[in-house]
């Protein structure tokens, strides 16, 4: 019995190893890459993802790409927090672009249709590149006559 009980505390273990989101933060020019590792959920994930974006967010810096390779599970409040973050970044003049889907999160993010909302990108160098663009404005010519 002893040994049937180590086996199972053992498998479930290797199966429970990754029960947190974990954040590494890196600068790539003006872009706060976020390599994130983990489960996006209602436990810490969700949490520790809203607290990182926000203090981005109040230290200027709006540029923000998250590396999704790492993200083995999102649940209904990770898309949320996803979301979130956008608009408040959207709010604050800035963007939050994703990167490296895996499979999973391709699918969950077409049948939601949340790839419509957030810009993806398959690898990093096109989505920093992405950040680069510059928009024209049409100034309006003034008269000269008064």
């Amino acid at each position: 019995m002893k040994k049937c009980l180590k086996s199972y505390v053992s498998k479930l273990r290797k199966e429970t190893q990754v029960v947190n989101l974990y954040i590494h933060e890196r600068r790539e020019g003006d872009v706060a890459v976020l390599d994130l590792k983990g489960r996006i959920r209602i436990s810490g994930g969700t949490l520790a993802l809203h607290k990182s974006i926000r203090c981005l967010a109040e230290e200027g810096k709006t540029k923000i790409l998250l590396n999704l390779a790492g993200v083995t599970h999102i649940d209904s409040t990770g898309l949320g927090e996803l979301i979130s973050s956008c608009v408040t970044m959207s709010n604050k003049g800035g963007q939050i672009k994703l990167v490296h889907l895996t499979e999973r999160l391709q699918d969950i993010m077409t049948i939601t249709k949340l790839l419509t909302v957030f810009d993806v990108y398959d690898n990093e160098a096109d989505a920093l590149a992405s950040f680069t663009g510059h928009v024209l404005s049409i100034v309006e010519p003034q008269s000269v006559f008064m």
